[in-house]
């Protein structure tokens, strides 16, 4: 028996996924690589974005017709609102909730084949309707437990040299436009004893790249294990402690490699952070700071809770304590209300800034966010225009910045195979994408020295700095995939 799994959005689901795998395995089936090819198919799905979730209907759509002519078995979840979910009862064959993810093989056994979505609706409805399941009605600790019992299934790693690692699942930020409260519940940060272990036998079996995940990672500890009576470190703790523990761990093997984290909040951005990061050397010289809106004005009906100037003094201490960092950053076009000079502040912050990298979203209301009971009154030809424009800030400013590498050497991470023939896929410790020549397929997941000969834009080129043939042994990942 095979299975197809699909996750859509954020990195937290992709680790989320990989969890998934990890259950769905140990029932003896094994991954399909064409869902064709698979009986049972399943989404990690994502309300916090409308195209995600027009993804998932595609995708459900297509299923159903195939189970008109071979039996399979549907399933979604992953961070859904309340309302997705409703519509999705009646197009999966179950549909449940990350926190009761080791149910899941009791679950498929008792459906065994696929049975008609009416005659699964009434049971599956009890999964979302239990006031103890829905992460928007969860309590703090309803909602540690739920996460407690996801994280402490293994892993089945998607990579073997690059891993994501959940340090903390939830928000208590309630941004306005945001549905992530409502989807996974408030903010739980996990257990430092656990983190620490994921992490150092990712070390030790010779991961190159590590990723710290949250939806505010910086916030990590403030609403932690003292809910059962217990207090935990900071994420600057954290972030200190892992540190320290790949520096032994590289200096003993000879292999680098490189921590990240993702996504912290500007409100909870401390000195102490980036003075950690500054000083450790697998702490990779990259942050995701996101800004949403260079409006102080638009951020107040963001519910941010910081101001533009806040934002600034944080980018101007990353810029003087780590000058080689890159940064990347988060921004929303269109928000409710928002007026041509508003905008236009959010255009002049992204041009002094100059950032390496930015994700821009045109906004669009979320179900259950509070701005979803707000006019959206920015048309959508103007949300295209300032997407378009600030797009072209972006290509502007981080063509600038690659400009200046050119000609300077620097450890990249090769990633896979370009879909160009003869060339490597590759990034720099501050992912910044880089094309290398090459056809060696043993290069993969090895941080190797590159020379950077050419920048286009976002993308850089350049060759590695020792010939593939003097390159040290690939690490053994044995033992990381089941």
């Amino acid at each position: 028996m095979k299975y197809f799994l699909v996750p859509f959005g954020c990195q937290m689901n992709l680790s989320d996924s990989e969890r998934v795998r990890r259950v769905i395995e140990s029932m003896g089936y094994s991954e399909a690589e064409k869902e064709e090819d698979a009986q049972l198919l399943g989404i990690i799905a994502c309300s916090v974005r409308q195209k995600a979730i027009d993804r998932v209907y595609s995708r459900i759509h297509a299923w159903n017709l195939r189970k008109r002519k071979e039996p399979v078995l549907t399933f979604v979840s992953g961070c859904i609102l309340e309302k997705d979910r409703e519509k999705f009862l009646k197009l999966f064959d179950l549909v449940f909730t990350m926190g009761r993810l080791e149910e899941l093989p009791e679950m498929i056994r008792t459906y065994g084949v696929t049975t008609p979505c009416s005659q699964n609706a009434a049971s599956d409805r009890l999964l979302t309707e239990d006031s103890d399941t829905v992460p928007s009605k969860m309590s703090r600790e309803e909602n540690l437990l739920a996460s407690e019992k996801l994280w402490h299934i293994q892993p089945r790693y998607i990579s073997d040299f690059d891993a994501y690692v959940p340090i903390q699942n939830g928000c208590d930020k309630f941004c306005t436009y945001c549905a992530v409260p409502y989807t996974r519940g408030r903010e739980v940060s996990r257990p430092s004893g656990e983190i620490l272990a994921e992490v150092e036998d990712l070390m030790k079996k010779g991961y190159s790249s590590i990723t710290l995940l949250g939806q505010n990672v910086n916030s990590y500890g403030k609403n932690a294990r003292h809910l059962a009576g217990e207090s935990e470190m900071s994420f600057a703790g954290l972030l200190e402690r892992i540190g320290a523990m790949g520096t032994e761990i590289s200096a003993v093997t000879g292999r680098p490699l490189w921590v990240y984290f993702t996504s912290p909040h500007p409100r909870d951005m401390s000195d102490d952070v980036i003075d950690i990061v500054a000083a450790c050397p697998v702490l990779a010289k990259q942050i995701h700071l996101p800004l949403q809106s260079g409006s102080d004005e638009v951020l107040s009906r963001m519910n941010r809770n910081h101001r533009v100037d806040d934002y600034l003094r944080i980018v101007e201490k990353i810029r003087n304590t780590i000058p080689s960092a890159t940064l990347f950053t988060d921004i929303i076009v269109g928000f409710t209300g928002e007026t041509d000079e508003e905008f236009a502040s959010t255009r002049r912050v992204m041009e002094d800034i100059g950032y390496d990298m930015a994700f821009i979203a045109q906004y669009s209301p979320r179900p259950g966010a509070v701005s979803a009971k707000w006019d959206d009154d920015v048309p959508h030809q103007v949300k295209k225009e300032r997407f378009e424009i600030l797009s072209g800030v972006l290509k502007e400013t981080a063509s600038r910045r690659n400009a200046a590498r050119v000609g300077t050497e620097t450890p990249v991470l090769i990633t896979g195979m370009d879909r160009k023939p003869g060339f490597h896929t590759a990034r720099t410790e501050g992912r910044i994408n880089i094309r290398i020549p090459g056809t060696d397929p043993h290069l993969i997941g090895r941080i190797l020295p590159a020379q950077i000969e050419k920048s286009n834009g976002l993308t850089l080129f350049g060759s590695l700095s020792v010939p593939s043939g003097n390159t040290p042994e690939s690490p053994s990942h044995e033992g990381t995939q089941p």
